[in-house]
């Protein structure tokens, strides 16, 4: 069993199931079908399109098509945690600083803040069945430290190699728990998440962090590291359903080969509670007056 949208024995005060409790802490993951309405989808994927369309351009003109715009694209990634910031299919720009194609058919991400500085996105990633999920999943004071719209672009949509994401985000002891909703269907052709079940027993043993300087960011140890994916299922899920995954379990997704893009949101959360730590040399950093904001 996958998991069910639908909270069936959950307890008292509770949304997950035990049963599904039982079954993130077995596999790594787990799926929560029709967490959002087909309307719902709609609702975010259209204003997501009205941000991208309002967008400041001149920055991303400045930023991404000039020839000395490595250290830019740096400040600008390692500045955007408590911004809403745009981050670009490669060769998005010509040598003008124009799109090649249409903006929203150049665009990878957004990211860090759109779950606390746009309304729309605000009023889903703080729905009170989020901060729920996080509690049932052994979290008291769940805190939402980041968030990604990712559009993975017909034909384009390039592929995300296995990795865990505790090793971009990360607590003292580590707590992280990501939230990945699909927009739109999510099939083999598209580019659906894979997830090894069971790997979250694997200790994560390398993290991307700033580097000593602050003006970069860098993996410790340095070496890339080999997971074993054998035993990989496919999360093919329609539009509105919620994988939930732990910080340890590898995952992945292929690159869309399809004509159909495969648009996903997904926050992260962590353990904001006395005896919890959030390094000062995790890439994803805010200033003191903009804190993390906990779920309800």
């Amino acid at each position: 069993m996958e998991g069910t949208g639908e909270n069936k024995g959950a307890g008292e005060g509770k949304f997950l199931s035990e049963e599904q409790r039982e079954h993130f802490n077995e596999k790594g993951y787990l799926v929560l079908p029709d967490w959002w309405s087909k309307q719902e989808c709609e609702e975010i994927r259209e204003r997501v399109q009205q941000v991208v369309q309002d967008m400041d351009l001149d920055e991303a003109r400045t930023i991404f098509s000039t020839d000395e715009s490595k250290h830019a694209e740096d400040a600008y990634f390692l500045g955007s945690g408590d911004k809403i910031r745009f981050f670009w299919e490669a060769g998005a720009f010509d040598d003008k600083g124009e799109f090649v194609h249409d903006r929203l058919k150049s665009i990878n991400k957004i990211g860090h803040a759109l779950h606390d500085l746009d309304p729309v996105m605000k009023k889903y990633s703080y729905e009170k069945r989020v901060g729920q999920v996080s509690r049932d999943l052994g979290l008291s004071t769940p805190l939402a430290v980041q968030s990604m719209y990712i559009f993975k672009q017909p034909r384009i949509g390039g592929e995300v190699t296995p990795h865990q994401d505790g090793a971009f985000l990360y607590t003292e002891p580590q707590s992280v728990v990501g939230y990945w909703w699909a927009l739109e269907d999510c099939t083999l052709s598209n580019g659906c998440l894979w997830a090894v079940p069971g790997s979250h027993r694997r200790v994560v043993k390398r993290r991307f962090k700033r580097s000593p300087t602050g003006e970069g960011c860098e993996f410790e140890p340095p070496e890339a590291e080999a997971f074993d994916v054998e035993g990989a299922v496919p999360l093919e899920v329609k539009a509105g359903t919620l994988i939930l995954l732990h910080h340890s379990v590898v995952h992945y997704s292929e690159a869309n080969t399809s004509e159909k893009s495969r648009h996903a949101y997904s926050i992260h959360v962590v353990e904001g509670k006395e005896g919890f730590r959030y390094p000062e040399d995790n890439w994803l950093q805010r200033p003191g007056e903009t804190p993390f904001q906990e779920l309800p």
